[in-house]
């Protein structure tokens, strides 16, 4: 029996080979342009993770080659799947990579590693019929990836227990693929259906908090690169990947609301997508938040007892979890406890607050055990707000704090000198220079005007 794509599979597809791209407005392209950068800049600093290393180790003799793409913050070529791995693992891997709220997905991660190797492999040294993506395309390709990517996250109604970001970002990658490189509608599918076939990722990674969890970002960024030239090579998976009885959205969401499709391409998504301020989980940011705005209007930290935050069963699972001397800088990043005791010492929370250094500092953990979370009445399983900071003091008094908005988000854009702060700390994170990151930031003001998005790469280069 032959079978056809459903009602959501068509939707996506049609959105993502048929959007004109004159009929997106400046402020989509720009919002594009923004979160490229910031992604880029996060999975440079990636290259420092001392996994990283141990990952290009494990691919053994890919390295050296000179076919394929290139790493973040390296010369050295590996087979395109490959490189798209290691980049995802690269730029999810300190939790500081944007994520798009409503969604619960970090839409440019999977993203932006899968279609950064294919336009590197594009315009390889000795390729003859190089075919650079440029500027504009690639921030096209963004935003419809982006948008099929958090449309089919913000379907969902129940819990996670798959991990999201990475699946809804592979599927949402495989579109913006599809547009680049030329694929019709029933290649489309096939590469969907091929997609559907590889996914992977558990929340269990997320609960130990190991580097399972920034990899199941790249394994699918992986997968992606892999189905396409599948796909490229006229092999096909099952065509009704996303509304089957097996396919995505029965299988890993398994309670969802199909009428979301109706948002597609009526806003796009990439203006909704939030940046992290601070290199933690999403869910643990509304405090951080909270509390170092009291500390900048002048509060003493001396004079604070206890910290309650009162929020959504969501940022209760995500991010309630007892600090545990000697636990990995992974599982420190998703430690409240952990977090808020940081930023009653320091003043905030930044990259060098996760090295082995600093997770013994027992001035950093002092205040582990006088954190609490509280559910608040929020019913939906998704949400991360409202939460509300309740700071108890010492002298009896509190200070309650309400987040309705955290900073980065849309509502609370993070200013310009924000922005290139954090590109800064990044680039120094790994040791940059500074010539290579005005370069660097430069071509990325001009991202929309570039013939080929892959000199980027160029400036990034640390060997």
């Amino acid at each position: 029996m032959s079978q056809h794509p459903g009602p959501v599979a068509r939707r996506l597809i049609d959105h993502a080979l048929g959007l004109d791209g004159t009929a997106i407005p400046a402020s989509a392209r720009a919002a594009a342009a923004c979160f490229t950068e910031d992604s880029l800049l996060v999975g440079l600093s990636g290259a420092c993770l001392p996994e990283r290393d141990r990952l290009l180790a494990a691919l053994g003799s890919a390295l050296g080659t000179d076919s394929g793409a290139r790493v973040l913050g390296s010369a050295r070529r590996l087979p395109t799947a490959n490189a798209a791995l290691v980049n995802g693992f690269q730029i999810h891997g300190q939790e500081f990579d944007c994520v798009h709220e409503p969604a619960v997905v970090h839409p440019m991660a999977v993203v932006v590693a899968s279609l950064l190797a294919y336009a590197d492999q594009n315009t390889q040294p000795g390729v003859t019929d190089a075919r650079p993506v440029s500027g504009s395309a690639w921030i096209e390709a963004v935003i419809v990836a982006v948008d099929c990517a958090t449309v089919l996250g913000m379907m969902a109604r129940r819990p996670m227990r798959f991990f999201r970001p990475a699946q809804c970002g592979a599927l949402g990658a495989a579109l913006g693929l599809a547009r680049l490189a030329g694929l019709d509608h029933a290649q489309t599918a096939a590469l969907l259906g091929l997609t559907l076939c590889q996914l992977s990722g558990t929340m269990q990674a997320h609960v130990e908090g190991t580097a399972g969890l920034a990899l199941q970002v790249g394994f699918n960024a992986r997968n992606v690169i892999t189905a396409l030239g599948l796909v490229e090579h006229g092999l096909a998976g099952p065509i009704n990947a996303l509304d089957g009885p097996f396919g995505y959205l029965p299988l890993f969401e398994e309670q969802f609301d199909s009428a979301v499709i109706d948002q597609i391409g009526d806003r796009f998504q990439i203006e909704r997508v939030s940046h992290k301020p601070w290199p933690t989980g999403r869910a643990a940011q509304g405090a951080l938040d909270a509390l170092e705005s009291l500390l900048a209007e002048g509060l003493d930290p001396d004079s604070v007892d206890r910290l309650t935050l009162h929020a959504p069963p969501l940022v209760r699972r995500l991010v309630d979890r007892p600090y545990t001397p000697g636990m990995t800088a992974q599982y420190a990043r998703l430690c409240l406890p952990w977090l808020l005791s940081v930023c009653l010492a320091r003043g905030t929370v930044g990259l060098d607050d996760f090295s082995a250094s600093a997770l013994a500092d027992v001035e950093r953990a002092a205040f582990t055990d006088r954190v609490a979370v509280a559910a608040n009445d929020t019913a939906d399983p998704n949400a991360l707000l409202p939460q509300r900071l309740t700071v108890q003091l010492k002298d009896g008094s509190h200070i309650e704090q309400p987040i309705e908005a955290v900073l980065g988000s849309p509502v609370r854009a993070l200013s310009a000198a924000r922005r290139r702060a954090k590109a800064l700390a990044c680039a120094s994170h790994v040791g940059l220079d500074d010539g290579r990151v005005e370069q660097l930031l430069k071509q990325l003001a001009e991202l929309e005007a570039l013939a080929d998005v892959s000199i980027l790469i160029n400036a990034m280069e640390l060997s």
